[in-house]
């Protein structure tokens, strides 16, 4: 068992894809002084979100988020970071993997953005602006704000 990673079933007699049995998903709260939160509108996307994705197997958390918030706000020095939110597991339908989606505030030490290889667009919200729209997907962040 040494050496092995967990969640991952490879298949190296086949030409099947590797099999990820679990997915972390890496959420990136950043305030600025005014207390508007950075959101990005991924490259392919029509949506706003927080910049984040998926943790890469055997990738330890500050990599990841440093990785991610790179690709898509183009974060750049160091941060500090801290948990604020866990989802319960969910399923994927599109991946068939169980996803828990880790949502952390993080603070850089640079306050600079624009879009990162995978962003087209970066921008900050007010509480209120996210308040005003009506889309059960930020249900969960204006859950987590209304907490910090």
């Amino acid at each position: 068992m040494t050496g092995e990673v967990h969640g991952v079933v490879g298949h190296p007699d086949s030409s099947r894809k590797t099999d990820y049995l679990y997915r972390l998903s890496i959420k990136g709260i950043i305030l600025n002084n005014a207390g508007e939160i950075l959101f990005v509108k991924e490259s392919g996307r029509d949506w706003w979100d927080l910049p984040g994705g998926g943790m890469d197997h055997g990738e330890d958390i500050k990599t990841a988020i440093a990785r991610e918030m790179k690709e898509e706000v183009n974060l750049t020095g160091d941060f500090t970071y801290r948990i604020a939110h866990v989802d319960d597991p969910a399923e994927l339908k599109n991946a068939k993997v169980l996803q828990v989606r880790l949502i952390f505030i993080i603070k850089p030490d640079i306050m600079d953005f624009s879009p990162g290889d995978d962003g087209d667009e970066v921008a900050f919200i007010s509480l209120e602006q996210l308040k005003e729209i009506d889309e059960p997907k930020y249900d969960y962040l204006r859950m987590i704000l209304q907490n910090i």
